[in-house]
């Protein structure tokens, strides 16, 4: 609920205004973000766009400025329609054979990252109850950082779904955002910073680097065998087919959902959820697309617009949270700090044993913990070239964000109980 302030007479209570306000908000995000002046470049090296894409709202939301009710009607429009669209267009983008063709080095590492996410959430949780066991009298921690399993293994989509499939409050899931991006964040940035010392580093892991040049080569052929310009049918089909599969979707979802309803273990583990099934098969339906030749519809670009509906559903997000209450729960953020030292170390101990070059354990890592948004910033810190690996790795945790987000969760509800 928004905080109540003396010109709250003066809240918005007109949804096509709120709209207007928060789409303004991203547009002026990303225009700025795409300036080359020097401030912007190091403001947003500091403040990563898609956290002011949902704090702004939640300020102004926690400010009053938008009536009750009118960010939970906007959400609603975007987390049925939006996120299962986003989860399509990006899923369908997949060049499975593209990836393996990687090597199985860079496979190894992103997996890896992701299994180290998975098992990392369990364990600082286990640290926190030994440490804190008063945060533990109900099951709000670990659902809330079910969010966070999610982004960190797929990307906001994933989160958002986690949110949806274990019910985590508005002003709780505002903070795990928090918790997501200052920790992704500070890795990212140091990410950069030993990018320029990877020669070293791959001496130090005794690293295979024969197949980065192998992968330049070949991811350079590909963008100019395949880019071209979308035309108005590549529009209208790629609109067509992703609602078309939203709709079944929810149509099977809820059916699904239904068969399991009467079984209590079912609804425990959210098998009788109808957005869980929905989610599930919208993702199958994307990663079986990408094998078909539906998958050209990214290179007219079905993942960038994939990304816009993701960052309409994050705004969305951030009309429903109250901000106040945020700087009392460092003990989450030292959580998340937790989580994601271990993830690092997790890591770096399976890029020593398999010899995989840095850029695998880096690109790999972010693909999981920053997503397709920002794992192309990490390639290209290696090599401009790079950078399609780095979405290829990021849709790829896209397409287990869920499932990996899901297990890490049932785990971390197993060790902390409740």
């Amino acid at each position: 609920m928004s905080a109540q302030l003396p010109f709250t007479a003066f809240s918005i209570d007109s949804l096509p205004a709120a709209f207007g306000i928060i789409m303004a908000i991203i547009g002026v995000v990303f225009y700025t973000q795409g300036l080359k002046g020097t401030f912007w470049r190091r403001f947003y090296a500091l403040m990563p766009g898609i956290v002011l894409c949902c704090f702004i709202p939640a300020t102004l939301n926690s400010l009053g400025v938008f009536a009750d009710g009118v960010g939970a009607q906007i959400y609603g429009f975007t987390a049925t329609y939006l996120l299962p669209a986003s989860l399509l267009l990006m899923t369908l983008s997949m060049d499975v054979p593209k990836i393996l063709g990687l090597g199985w080095r860079a496979i190894a590492m992103f997996l890896a990252a992701t299994v180290a996410i998975i098992i990392s959430g369990p364990i600082s949780l286990v640290l926190a109850k030994w440490a804190a066991p008063e945060m533990f009298v109900d099951d709000t921690l670990w659902r809330g950082f079910s969010a966070v399993a999610g982004s960190w293994i797929g990307g906001a989509a994933n989160q958002a779904a986690m949110k949806e499939l274990f019910g985590v409050s508005d002003d709780l899931f505002g903070m795990m955002i928090l918790v997501d991006t200052t920790n992704a964040s500070w890795w990212l940035l140091l990410i950069l910073i030993l990018a320029k010392h990877h020669q070293k580093i791959d001496r130090w892991l005794k690293a295979d680097t024969s197949s980065i040049d192998k992968v330049i080569e070949a991811v350079e052929s590909y963008e100019r065998d395949n880019a071209r310009a979308a035309t108005l049918n590549d529009l209208m089909v790629m609109f067509g087919l992703c609602f078309a599969m939203v709709g079944l979707a929810h149509f099977l979802g809820e059916r699904i959902a239904a068969f399991f309803a009467p079984y209590r273990w079912a609804v425990q583990y959210s098998f009788a959820s109808s957005f869980f099934w929905m989610v599930v098969i919208i993702t199958l339906l994307g990663v079986g697309f990408s094998f078909t030749k539906v998958r050209r519809l990214d290179h007219v670009g079905a993942s960038k617009i994939g990304t816009v509906f993701i960052f309409v559903l994050i705004a969305a997000i951030g009309m429903q949270i109250n901000l106040s209450g945020i700087i009392s729960q460092w003990r989450l953020l030292l959580i998340g700090f937790v989580w994601m030292s271990l993830h690092i170390v997790m890591v770096f101990i399976v890029a020593r044993l398999i010899r995989a070059p840095f850029f695998f354990l880096c690109v790999g890592s972010n693909a999981n913990t920053g997503g397709a948004s920002s794992a192309p910033i990490v390639a290209t810190a290696f090599h401009p070239s790079l950078a399609p690996v780095g979405v290829f790795l990021g849709i790829l945790g896209y397409a287990l964000g869920t499932i990996g987000g899901y297990i890490s969760t049932q785990l971390m509800r197993l060790v902390v109980g409740s």
